[in-house]
């Protein structure tokens, strides 16, 4: 009797460890981007312009506004055709900062969404109340940084991943061991019909919870997708202007990579169903 209690409490652990790790699985098919792309600077974007900057590699700050180019605090001269490419690139990134912002939102209310659900259902009294009022202040300060950071203009993919991924992941620990703990009380109380309970209850949510999140995640998708072109037409740009470095090479603002060289690895590890997740 006791190995079967033992038994159904690792199956409880489990099932609510894939309910509320749900809340960090959240992957959007970029299959509208024609590649993978992503940037090697952190953005500013301001009223007098887009700052592109960086602390490792060469040029290490790049500003535009208007058609006009400065590297490294020296300006650049560009014909009247790369400068028009310029003024719809800068255009472009204005565009997709707000959108970017509205996803990253949206994705942090999901996870969030998810482990309160987790904690409504197994956790009692007064630690429901804790965990709630946790979960609560986390989000809050979640949402803080994504208004500070890309809502306010400022992009920098390793902030927005400490804040999207970070708040979420961490608070998905320390939930699953909190309420995974009643599993165990039960298991050692050698009570197997708390043991059941707690796990039909486990297995009632982790079913509700994939249909709630595919059903959410498809909407985010669906506004995730609507980038996909703007990111798009930014590469078509950059592939397009005939702005040079002192050093002769090409100005690139924008990382442009065939989607192959990420998604045989990820199929590898993952397999086909994990699709590449678009970085500004």
């Amino acid at each position: 009797m006791r190995h079967s209690i033992i038994a159904g409490t690792a199956a409880i652990a489990f099932a609510l460890t894939a309910s509320a790790a749900q809340a960090t699985g959240i992957n959007f098919s970029t299959d509208t981007c024609k590649h993978d792309y992503s940037t090697p600077y952190d953005v500013d974007v301001t009223p007098a312009g887009l700052s592109f900057h960086r602390t490792d590699g060469t040029p290490a700050q790049v500003f535009l506004h208007d058609g006009a180019l400065r590297v490294d605090g020296k300006a650049v001269a560009v014909s009247a055709k790369d400068a028009d490419a310029l003024r719809r690139y800068e255009a472009g990134v204005r565009a997709l900062m707000p959108q970017v912002a509205a996803i990253a939102r949206e994705g942090v209310e999901l996870g969030f969404s998810a482990m309160t659900t987790v904690t409504l259902s197994f956790a009692d009294g007064d630690q429901r109340a804790r965990m709630l009022e946790k979960l609560k202040r986390k989000q809050v300060d979640a949402l803080r940084e994504i208004d500070e950071g890309v809502g306010a203009g400022h992009w920098s993919a390793d902030r927005m991943t400490e804040t999207v991924a970070g708040s979420v992941s961490d608070s998905v620990g320390e939930l699953v061991g909190s309420v995974t703990s009643s599993a165990v009380t039960a298991a050692l109380s050698g009570d197997a019909s708390k043991v059941a309970a707690l796990k039909a209850r486990a297995d009632s949510l982790d079913k509700s919870m994939d249909r709630e999140m595919n059903k959410r995640s498809k909407a985010l998708e669906a506004k995730t997708d609507a980038i996909c072109p703007q990111l798009n037409d930014l590469a078509g740009l950059q592939q397009g202007w005939n702005v040079r470095l002192g050093n002769g090479k090409p100005l690139e603002l924008m990382t442009i990579k065939p989607k192959s060289e990420h998604h045989d690895h990820d199929s590898d590890r993952h397999g086909d169903s994990d699709q590449k997740v678009v970085s500004f």
